[in-house]
Parts: C-alpha cells; structure tokens; sequence
C-alpha cells in the first residue's frame, strides 16, 4: 500500500534536483515535493547548491498540499530553531522572517513616549539593516516607503491647487 503524506509529517528524502527557486526531493511511496529557497536554513540562502546537492539525503517537514496535490516542503522545519544568543535582545543573522508567534512585528508595536526617548530629531530613512532582510521584509519596507512618498505628493499637490486656486477674502 502507498505510504500516506500529510501536513505536518517529518520525512527522510533525497534531493533530485537544484533549480534557482529550489530544490526537489523524492519523498517515500514514490511522491515527490519542492523545498522552497527560503525554506531550505534558517539563514539566508542567495544559491541553493551551497547548501544542497542532488543525491543528498535530507529530513524534510509538509508544510503544505496545494489543490493540485503539489507537496511543499521546508527542511528548516524539521530541524530545531538555532539558539538564540544569551543577553542579545536582536534577532540572530537570517532569523528574520520566522517570527515566533508571540514576537510581533515592529510595525504593530505601541509607539514609546515623548518621555521615554531622548528628544533627537528623527530622521525619515531608518539606517541600513546590518544582515539579509526576508523577502517579505524588504517587500513590506517598500510599500511602507511608496505608500509615503505617494501621500507625500497628493498632500503637497492638493495644498498648491488650493494656494493657487482663486483668490479668497
């Protein structure tokens, strides 16, 4: 009988082939599945072969089974998250995508008080992150940075058609 897949499963696999986006994995019961590039370590990985090879053997966890029964799959998921440096409040190199559930993201922290900040002005660029940011990050700092500048523009247009508009008494 074929051996049964489901979401959660952590399997042993072997590599079948390196593509740009990711790697394939031939699992048990002759199925096979993609490990993503971000699936494949907890720190960034710019080119898949530096991390795989085909004919590696691999654990792998089911992260999901889409409509089509395409089976997804994440290596750093079936391995345990890397130990957090002692007395370090930041997030370890490459951790930044794979929030714990009860870290929230910067953006829905309360913002501090007047009273709880020196009193330096602000500047309007926040300085360059030291390590790879996630996709997601980077694509979520640029619609934060475009949805700025465009209210920034319409504001600034709105306001000159309004001077500039008739004269007022």
């Amino acid at each position: 009988m074929a051996h049964e897949i489901e979401v959660g499963a952590i399997l042993e696999g072997k590599v079948t082939g390196i593509t740009k986006f990711g790697a394939f994995v031939a699992l048990p019961g002759g199925k096979s599945g993609l490990v993503h590039i971000s699936e494949i370590a907890y720190s960034y990985v710019s080119d898949v072969s530096e991390h795989l090879t085909q004919g590696q053997e691999v654990k792998v966890k089911v992260i999901s089974i889409d409509e089509n029964n395409r089976i997804n799959l994440s290596i750093k998921k079936a391995l345990p998250p890397p130990a957090r440096p002692q007395g370090h409040s930041g997030r370890p190199a490459g951790e930044r995508g794979n929030r714990p559930q009860g870290d929230r993201p910067r953006e829905s922290r309360p913002a501090r008080s007047q009273t709880d900040r020196p009193s330096a002005p602000r500047t309007s660029k926040p300085s360059a992150p030291k390590e790879p940011q996630s996709f997601d990050d980077m694509l979520k700092q640029f619609m934060s940075d475009s949805d700025s500048k465009l209210s920034g523009r319409y504001d600034s247009k709105s306001s000159r058609r309004r001077n500039n508009g008739g004269r007022r008494s």
